[in-house]
């Protein structure tokens, strides 16, 4: 029998790009991950990132709880002269940017900047409604 206490992958990686950060989340971001998630966010603002993308390709699930601290480190990096981008390509994450009204408000892309996607090179335009 599985217990609710059994430890959960950790669902955000992290690494430096430059002046900036990338911040990989993976699995479910809910309720239960949202504060690890934000602690993330916290620690690559507070080492002076003022551009943070946030991966959500590997998401597979998110909720309002995760949107939340989505929300929170945009308002974070604004206030500092930053900003935050989204990468997004599942059509569950982007319906739900979608519906919440945040596709307009991130800067959302399905590819990480300067990753190659093909014969023409890297897809750096913005994903819109």
């Amino acid at each position: 029998m599985a217990t609710s206490d059994a430890p959960t992958e950790n669902p955000v990686s992290h690494r430096r790009n430059g002046p900036g950060a990338v911040v990989e989340l993976r699995g479910e971001i809910d309720l239960a991950t949202a504060p690890t998630v934000w602690d993330r966010f916290e620690e690559a603002i507070a080492a002076g990132t003022d551009r943070l993308t946030v991966d959500l390709r590997p998401v597979t699930f998110i909720d309002c709880s995760g949107l939340r601290v989505l929300c929170r480190a945009h308002a974070r990096l604004a206030e500092r002269g930053g900003r935050l981008r989204v990468v997004a390509d599942s059509s569950f994450v982007l319906r739900l940017l979608g519906v919440a009204g945040l596709l307009t408000f991130f800067d959302v892309h399905p590819h990480l900047p300067g990753a190659p996607t093909g014969p023409d090179g890297p897809a750096l335009g913005p994903v819109r409604p």
